[in-house]
């Protein structure tokens, strides 16, 4: 019995003392680490030199091409064309005649007044002489004067009609396409043609009711057109004196030079309405700021290190900020890190814009 407890006791030494270097290695290994931690490494990050800048608050929104003038010429009177003198898609000055209806039978009517006016003319003259010599009576003269003044407005009515048998342009334009030919039979419901004037353009678009105070005529504009890549500008030029009750917003019309004849009506357009223009703006990215329950705040390097700056701000951009309060042209703005940066951090700048 003794022998088996030597016998055992000699294993439980042989084994600790192999086991004994191998724990003295392992806890060398998990020492090491606390002996040799380096210092704290400062944290790189971005930053941007705040410069003045122009800012603009603008309001976009969708609208249309409208024509300056635009009407569908129609006669006055039935009958057939004799004559169309325009051409399709080309332009015409105010006053041109562009169509003639037959208008013989009115113009036999007029050269039979024009030749009873002569002779009225006439009647009346002698008339006249005798009733100064107190050959006639004054009623006498009275009828040949009466006869000759309602052959003058028979003259004046047939003349009327004969122009209605023309249409002449009423402003400068296009002729558009035509819909009825030379010889045709046309009533006043008839549409002939269509006359636009497009320089300058219209503009209509329509803004919530929100802004309405904030829209005057004078108001700048730019604008684009779909599948066109120019930028155009414009100027509010009438508002709507009521605002939409379905839709509460308020339709606004704008107008912009089209010498170019670019603008053609019914283009979809996308309009920046600009609202305010402020011309030394202090603008910082979005993402550089860290909103808080008490309001907002940046970093700003100073003597190396991260510094916390409570700031205000008012117009936001697609990208920016606008800073009222708290910033200042110079300051450097850390634009990177936000989540590790403390105040007081060290930081290493490895790009500055």
């Amino acid at each position: 019995m003794k022998k088996t407890w030597i016998t055992i006791a000699v294993v439980l030494a042989v084994i600790a003392l192999l086991a004994l270097p191998k724990l003295g290695v392992v806890g060398k290994k998990e020492a090491a680490p606390a002996a040799t931690a380096p210092g704290a490494a400062k944290l790189p990050v971005e930053a941007l030199v705040l410069t003045p800048q122009k800012l603009e608050d603008k309001l976009i929104v969708t609208g249309s091409i409208l024509p300056n003038e635009s009407l569908e010429l129609r006669s006055e009177t039935s009958g057939k064309i004799t004559a169309l003198l325009f051409q399709e898609g080309k332009s015409v000055r105010k006053g041109d005649l562009l169509v003639s209806i037959n208008d013989e039978e009115i113009e036999a009517q007029l050269i039979k007044q024009r030749y009873n006016r002569q002779l009225n003319q006439d009647v009346e003259f002698r008339q006249r002489k005798l009733l100064e010599k107190d050959a006639i009576s004054q009623e006498e003269y009275d009828n040949a004067l009466n006869r000759l003044k309602t052959t003058e407005a028979d003259i004046k009515l047939l003349e009327a009609q004969v122009e209605k048998t023309r249409i002449r342009a009423p402003f400068d334009g296009a002729i558009g396409l035509r819909y009825v030919s030379e010889g045709a039979y046309i009533s006043p419901s008839t549409i002939i043609a269509t006359l636009y004037s497009i320089n300058p353009a219209k503009l209509e678009f329509a803004v919530p009711s929100r802004y309405s105070a904030q829209v005057t005529p004078g108001k700048k504009i730019r604008f684009t057109v779909e599948g066109d890549t120019n930028r155009y500008e414009g100027a509010v030029y009438a508002l709507e004196p009521r605002i939409d009750t379905e839709t509460r917003t308020l339709k606004i019309r704008a107008i912009a030079d089209n010498k170019r004849g670019l603008l053609l009506p019914g283009q979809f357009v996308k309009v920046d309405l600009i609202l305010q223009s402020i011309t030394n703006a202090i603008l910082v990215p979005t993402q550089a700021v860290i909103p808080e329950q008490a309001g907002k705040k940046v970093f700003v390097l100073k003597g190396g290190k991260a510094t916390e700056v409570r700031i205000e701000t008012g117009l936001r951009t697609e990208k920016d900020l606008e800073v009222v309060a708290g910033l200042q042209a110079g300051d450097t703005l850390l634009t990177t890190g936000m989540l590790q940066l403390r105040n007081g951090m060290d930081v290493q700048i490895v790009k500055r814009n």
